[in-house]
C-alpha cells in the first residue's frame, strides 16, 4: 500500500503562483509514477502532470509553460510549481501514484482557487 499526503493549496489571484507538495509513505520503493490530476466542479478528473521514476515528464497542454513538476531524489515527494495561474485552473488537485503492480493510489485532494 502507498499513502499520499498533499499540502499547499489555497486561494490566489490570477497571475499568481502556488506550490503543491505530495509526500508518499508505505511501499514507496514500488512507486514508478507520481503526479497530479485535478477536478473542477461539474467536470471529469483530468491529468495535470506526471513524472516517472526515470525522470520522464508529461504535462497537459493546458499547463505547459506554466506548471513545473519535480520529484525529490529519494522519490518520496513530488511537487507542482504552478505559475501564471488562471481562473480556469481552479479545481481540487489530487496527488497520484502508480506502483510496479499497476495499482493506483490517490491523495485526499487539495483545493486550489484562482480569483479573477
Amino acid at each position: 500500500q502507498v499513502q499520499l499526503a498533499e499540502s499547499g493549496g489555497g486561494l490566489v489571484q490570477a497571475g499568481g503562483s502556488l506550490r503543491l507538495s505530495c509526500a508518499a509513505s508505505g511501499r514507496i520503493f514500488s512507486i514508478n509514477v507520481m503526479g497530479w490530476y485535478r477536478q473542477a466542479p461539474g467536470k471529469q478528473r483530468e491529468l495535470v502532470a506526471l513524472v516517472t521514476r526515470g525522470g520522464i515528464i508529461n504535462y497537459a497542454d493546458s499547463v505547459k509553460g506554466r506548471f513545473i513538476i519535480s520529484r525529490d531524489n529519494a522519490g518520496n515527494t513530488v511537487y507542482l510549481q504552478m505559475n501564471s495561474l488562471e481562473p480556469e485552473d481552479t479545481a481540487v488537485y489530487y496527488c497520484y501514484s502508480l506502483d510496479s503492480r499497476y495499482d493506483k493510489y490517490w491523495g485526499q485532494g487539495t483545493q486550489v482557487t484562482v480569483s479573477s
